[in-house]
């Protein structure tokens, strides 16, 4: 399950930066850094396959561009939105039960 987990928060983390604007990997995982305040980030080989699979499953979508030095930036699409949008909830209840149980352990 922490695989799935990880893997799960780690799709809408990329999601979540997207909705605010097109971006390219190394902007995505500056933005995810920086608006978790160092929580979570992404080490060098996990974030292009997180990119790829996305982009596989139509939730993002890349564009080559840019003079010299090409980079790829990629974009939400409108499933990618429905996609983040229904992991978000269903990372929020999953985290409220957790709070909760854990809450219990305290009471002792």
């Amino acid at each position: 399950m922490q695989a799935t987990l990880s893997k799960r928060i780690n799709e809408l983390l990329v999601l979540a930066v997207l909705e605010r604007g097109p971006a390219h990997g190394y902007q995505i995982a500056l933005s995810v850094e920086e608006r978790t305040e160092g929580a979570f980030s992404f080490q060098h080989g996990t974030l292009y396959p997180i990119l790829h699979r996305l982009e596989t499953d139509g939730h993002v979508r890349g564009k080559w561009g840019g003079e010299g030095r090409r980079r790829k930036t990629y974009e939400l699409t409108d499933d990618g939105r429905a996609e983040l949008a229904a992991g978000a909830a269903q990372l929020e209840r999953q985290f409220r039960v957790l709070l909760e149980l854990f809450a219990g352990t305290h009471a002792a």
